[in-house]
């Protein structure tokens, strides 16, 4: 036991010396970058990580910790071999050409070696403090942190970046919201652009997700308390299958993913605006289905480059509905397919009438159905003498309308400017800002199912019921009362923040702009009526903490803070309280 408890400590030195080679490398430029003493100390640490591991693996007698070494062994040897072939086959040129071929194996090697790490001690740290709310909140808030130093690094700006300005950045990435102070394509270079793409794909699947994955690949199994921290996040019913979820969710996000960025690849291959169009793939591939709304362009997607590539905007709203609806709609709708096609094919399989599509389901599907059309409609209506104006066509009418729709679900790319806009249509968007997406996806809000709920019980309460039901099911009290404990929440930490940016901002600002940008910021979603880059310094951190309250929750922060884990056995006599 005692020499394991060495080897850890020794571990986490490595740690911090793989951490401080990262930032080194890549924060700090140098004349000579290819034949400079570093790149040799990139060499030198594989070969030193990879010997220790294999040391600790046959020293270790815990099989998880085992696998844990076995995994990084694997990882190290890729890239020592893969930097060896490499060397073979260009060992006619000179040293400096090889190793400018060698050093970006070293690098990602080494980053995803330090990832693995990384999560290896969040699962740690909430496997010794059992409180999940807490540990989500604290694991953003370090990610948000952490993100804000990064930027900061020479290489990751063009002309350096304050403090605030970089926390602000951070936390719009992390909480996958889209807001800029700056901007995004002049301001930061293409590791600062990269480390913002990072921040967004974390975010977005949220950082416990991708800890449960690593998790359980380590173990193979998963423990209760484990399974306590990650079932909430993941909206898993169960505890036993809870990390194979996870499992499901980071796989199926980097499906999609590339997928979408071969379809946007494919839009662009012809452009000359976009010079990396593959860096442009990725980036806007994660960016639309994480719902985050940034962009390399700076424009957005009003760049005159894409403001008229419509099959770009239609790939882009089709990523933002996948991520806004969520891996539990759309393996239950995998589920139902599946099903019909082994009933269909296998005529041994005796049908069972057994519901496969769950009322969650059902719910969310509706009321986003519900909200995408109304909202082309009206935006369609309201802004045809306007700002749809400028599309020439019919079917570009139909599908900036269809994009101006889409993307206040969180999303937050421009297709338009929104200063244009009229005052009923900004009206329109605040609203579907405010109900966002769908609850265990990318998007933010107070979510679809919360809404749903929320006006059904309206109904139920004019119609004299005690309950809600639908579609031949009972909703619980309890489902009830959180959708409208989330309502009141956004309600009044929306209101809270306009009358705050109202006292930090001069006078005379349009109490409308500052709406737009406080509903915005707590949904998530980064549009804005190009107001936020004017913000003042405390302006700038109460957006930040908007966003925050926003995307983790301020009932999830409540909740970890104020639940006792012990129950009341207990009532007191009820009395009713009139409401008129």
């Amino acid at each position: 036991m005692e020499k394991e408890s060495l080897l850890n400590y020794l571990y986490r030195f490595f740690d911090i010396i793989v951490l401080l080679f990262i930032v080194f490398d890549f924060g700090y430029d140098f004349e000579e970058n290819y034949n400079s003493p570093h790149v040799i100390g990139l060499i030198l640490l594989s070969i030193g990580l990879l010997a220790f591991n294999a040391f600790k693996f046959f020293t270790y007698k815990y099989k998880s910790n085992k696998k844990v070494a076995l995994a990084n062994m694997v990882l190290l040897t890729g890239i020592l071999l893969a930097s060896g072939i490499i060397t073979v086959l260009n060992f006619d040129f000179s040293s400096d050409y090889i190793l400018q071929k060698v050093k970006p194996i070293l690098e990602g090697g080494l980053i995803f070696y330090f990832l693995l790490r990384l999560l290896v001690l969040v699962r740690h740290i909430y496997d010794i403090y059992f409180n999940p709310a807490i540990v989500f909140v604290g694991s953003f808030m370090i990610l948000a942190l952490t993100g804000g130093f990064l930027l900061m690094l020479p290489s990751a700006t063009t002309n350096g970046i304050t403090f605030t300005n970089a926390l602000f950045t951070a936390t719009s990435a992390v909480c996958v919201t889209g807001l800029t102070v700056v901007d995004t394509a002049n301001a930061f270079t293409i590791v600062g652009q990269s480390i913002i793409l990072v921040l967004i794909q974390l975010g977005g699947i949220g950082i416990l997700t991708f800890t449960s994955f690593f998790a359980f690949f380590f173990r193979g199994s998963s423990s209760f308390k484990e399974g306590l921290n990650t079932k909430d996040f993941i909206a898993q019913d169960g505890l036993r299958d809870v990390f194979r979820a996870a499992l499901n969710v980071v796989m199926f996000t980097i499906a999609v993913e590339l997928i979408g960025a071969v379809f946007i690849y494919s839009s662009i291959v012809e452009s000359n605006i976009v010079e990396n169009k593959f860096f442009f793939s990725i980036f806007h591939s994660i960016s639309a289905f994480c719902n985050a709304g940034f962009s390399i362009l700076s424009a957005g997607m009003y760049d005159e480059g894409v403001r008229f590539d419509y099959y770009l905007q239609w790939i882009l709203m089709t990523m933002i509905i996948l991520g806004g609806l969520g891996h539990n709609i759309v393996f239950n709708f995998y589920q139902k397919i599946k099903t019909h096609l082994v009933e269909l094919f296998d005529k041994t399989i005796i049908h069972r009438k057994v519901r496969i599509i769950t009322l969650n389901t059902q719910i969310v599907i509706y009321t986003t159905l519900i909200l995408l059309i109304g909202g082309f409609v009206f935006l369609f209506i309201s802004e045809y003498n306007n700002t749809l104006l400028e599309h020439p066509t019919t079917f570009g009418k139909i599908t900036a309308a269809a994009f101006n729709s889409v993307t206040p679900r969180t999303a937050g790319f421009n297709a338009v400017d929104f200063t244009q806009m009229n005052v009923p249509s900004l009206l329109f968007i605040i609203f579907l800002m405010w109900i966002g997406g769908s609850p265990a996806s990318t998007a933010g809000g107070i979510k679809t199912s919360t809404f749903a709920l929320a006006t059904l019980n309206i109904f139920a309460v004019a119609s004299g019921k005690s309950r809600i039901q639908l579609f031949g099911r009972r909703i619980s009290s309890e489902s009830t009362s959180r959708a409208f404990a989330i309502l009141c929440i956004s309600l009044i930490t929306i209101g809270v923040s306009i009358v705050a940016l109202l006292i930090f901002e001069p006078k005379g600002t349009p109490l409308l702009t500052v709406a737009f940008e406080c509903f915005s910021a707590y949904s998530t979603v980064g549009l804005s009526l190009n107001y936020t880059p004017t913000l003042t310094e405390p302006s700038k951190y109460v957006i930040i903490a908007v966003m925050f309250i926003g995307r983790i929750g301020m009932l999830n922060l409540m909740i970890g803070l104020l639940r006792r884990m012990n129950h009341q056995f207990y009532e007191y006599p009820k009395e009713n309280i009139l409401i008129n």
